[in-house]
């Protein structure tokens, strides 16, 4: 593995040519964080003798912070394990981009890295121990949309229950001006703001998302009032519902319900692949949001999410109790 050196950029003028066909590890998401206050990307690349990029691996940190209840730390999340050439080893690569990101945001008292949405359940699993994560069995849920239309896997109950929403005028469309976005970030912003466990991006990166190709925002109205709405990833033939939310003013429309539904279908008529869940809430076994997300006819699968504090002691004792 000498073959390859590994670098970091934190700025865009310094990014090398990079593909984008992975959405989370791309210059363009690269790009959009790094306009976006309180985030820095941290962009690990492995490049060969000849110069040609063979991986390349996306970290993102968060200062997040509040004073009821105070807190302030720094966190990075990666989605997924990066993006890699044809031909290469992609484990082994990962492992030296792991290494020295992981170096990196030591040195940056960053308070813990966590790694979701691996591409299988056992990927780098040899790496993230030598470099000291340790694994939390989690779930995700991804539904088919190539085999079937979206309205065969629900209940009859459940599409007479939509349908009922539909006529009382609750209608499901894309954030389109300043308006929409400013309704839409306000629900959003209501109902992160108690999920310490969650975090939510500035407005200025919505607003910037929007006007990509990747991301499309969706806000839920009732009256001509917001009260819901979602942001989704369009990468690789695969939509992606990123975020989530739902005011609780009106728990018998069902908005959540109906919100997931329109991504649904919206990712079915543009002809994707799957509809991945990216965070279906903690592994425990009851969970109603994850009974929810399934109750649409989804499929689980079972993995890991990899986690490392910087602070040691606080990582061995969570090695400790999370060990096989």
């Amino acid at each position: 593995m000498n073959d390859y050196a590994v670098t970091v950029v934190t700025r865009g003028e310094e990014l090398p040519p990079l593909p984008e066909g992975n959405f989370f590890h791309s210059p363009e998401l690269f790009r959009l964080v790094e306009r976006s206050p309180g985030n820095t990307p941290y962009m690990a690349i492995a490049s060969d003798r000849g110069g040609r990029v063979v991986g390349q691996l996306l970290v993102v940190t968060r200062r997040r912070g509040s004073w009821i209840p105070p807190y302030l730390y720094t966190h990075a999340h990666a989605y997924g394990e990066g993006e890699y050439a044809p031909g290469v080893n992609a484990e082994q690569v990962f492992g030296l981009l792991l290494d020295k990101v992981t170096l990196v945001l030591r040195r940056r008292l960053c308070l813990y890295i966590e790694f979701s949405d691996l591409s299988h359940k056992m990927f780098g699993y040899r790496y993230f121990r030598r470099e000291g994560y340790y694994p939390m069995l989690w779930q995700e849920i991804h539904n088919s949309l190539h085999s079937m239309p979206p309205c065969q896997r629900l209940s009859r109950p459940m599409l007479k229950r939509l349908e009922r929403l539909e006529r009382r005028g609750i209608t499901a469309r894309e954030v389109e001006t300043p308006e929409d976005l400013h309704d839409f970030y306000h629900v959003m912003r209501r109902y992160y703001r108690l999920k310490i466990r969650r975090y939510l991006p500035p407005k200025e990166q919505f607003e910037a998302m929007r006007e990509t190709r990747s991301v499309r925002l969706f806000v839920t109205r009732y009256k001509g009032k917001a009260v819901g709405g979602c942001a989704c990833v369009y990468s690789q033939g695969n939509a992606y519902l990123w975020f989530l939310a739902a005011k609780r003013r009106y728990p018998h429309l069902h908005l959540a319900r109906f919100t997931v539904w329109k991504a649904l279908n919206y990712a079915h008529e543009h002809h994707y692949e799957h509809m991945f869940f990216m965070d279906v809430g903690l592994p425990w076994r009851r969970n109603p949001f994850r009974d929810f997300i399934l109750s649409f006819g989804g499929k689980p699968v079972s993995t890991y999410r990899w986690f490392r504090f910087s602070i040691s002691w606080v990582n061995s004792l969570l090695r400790w109790l999370h060990r096989e």
